[in-house]
């Protein structure tokens, strides 16, 4: 079964895939992704069609269980796997600025191929690191979904920077990045072209955000200087999240950009991405239990003034590390 169903009390569609509960967990001993495997050519940085996709370019038929009021839709789209490296174990931070620019710019070339198809409003670039966000294939890893719909939350955050555009003539990511600079506290690290911070109102310990400095919707509008340096921040904010506890630390990382195929949202929508790491030590994990699932009413247990104290001094460790390996 795939499909979408409309859910009319958050008015947004939930995809029903229920043939990903086949995926298998990695043999110990064979990796799809690896170039050995037989299964993927020799690669630096790869797109690969997901095996066990929510969303398909020629999707069923939905189900006959839906009715004027129960709505279904075609779970129509794409979903992609970036494979990072050929090697098994390396990881993000491992990779040199180099690779993960040559990461950045397939980024940018999927994010133009999937723009291309009017269905499609929403390209999403994300990453689940580690067995505690689900992951079953530990080779270095992300995705790209394709939506034939605008996610909530993003519409949730047009909405808000439509809304602060229209009252105040500035776009609210801007504003909040000249927020964050004014007080400092909540500024971790930056470069030239973006910003890591972990923001006043954040709802993980370590749920840092990388903005850019330029008002920029998404990955096709950035320089060549600009995707360097993004490839320079995402690398150096994962190395950084490692030296919290001098172990590979699992994440959520969500890139969010502009829709496609849509109204224009280029006064008031900026670039940015998200990290949701799980863990608010090296052996506790930050649960989102009823009041963060029922009612999304978050509950940080942490001051971030606080916790960016200690990334920085995190960031400052994976610099030094960095440099005695090279």
């Amino acid at each position: 079964m795939a499909e979408l169903r409309w859910h009319p009390f958050l008015k947004d569609w939930v995809m029903i895939a229920s043939h990903r509960q086949n995926r298998p967990q990695m043999p110990k001993d064979w990796c799809p992704f690896c170039p050995a495997s037989g299964n993927v050519p020799d690669y630096d940085v790869l797109k690969y069609d997901n095996d066990f996709p929510a969303l398909s370019s020629s999707p069923p038929e939905p189900d006959p269980v839906g009715s004027d009021f129960f709505k279904t839709a075609e779970a129509y789209g794409r979903c992609e796997v970036i494979l990072y490296s050929p090697e098994h174990t390396v990881t993000l931070p491992e990779l040199s600025e180099t690779h993960v620019v040559k990461l950045v710019e397939l980024w940018t070339d999927r994010f133009t191929a999937l723009s291309r198809d009017d269905r499609i409003k929403y390209v999403f670039i994300f990453e689940n690191r580690g067995e505690v966000v689900g992951v079953t294939m530990p080779h270095p890893h992300g995705q790209i979904y394709g939506y034939p719909f605008i996610p909530k939350k993003i519409q949730l955050e047009l909405e808000a920077s439509k809304e602060h555009y229209e009252a105040h003539g500035e776009c609210l990511m801007c504003r909040f990045m000249h927020e964050e600079l004014s007080f400092g506290k909540r500024v971790i690290f930056d470069n030239e072209d973006f910003l890591v911070v972990l923001p006043f109102f954040v709802e993980y310990p370590y749920g840092v955000y990388i903005l850019s400095k330029n008002h920029k919707q998404n990955l096709t509008q950035m320089c060549e200087r600009e995707k360097k340096n993004l490839a320079i921040v995402i690398r150096e904010t994962v190395g950084m999240l490692d030296s919290l506890f001098d172990t590979p630390f699992p994440y959520m990382m969500c890139m969010h950009q502009n829709p496609v195929n849509s109204e224009d949202t280029s006064d008031y929508y900026h670039f940015h991405i998200e990290f949701f790491p799980p863990m608010r030590s090296k052996e506790k994990q930050k649960f989102n239990a009823s009041s963060e699932t029922g009612v999304w009413a978050h509950c940080n247990t942490t001051a971030p003034e606080e916790k960016a104290e200690e990334l920085r001094k995190a960031h400052i460790r994976f610099l030094q590390k960095d440099r005695t390996a090279r």
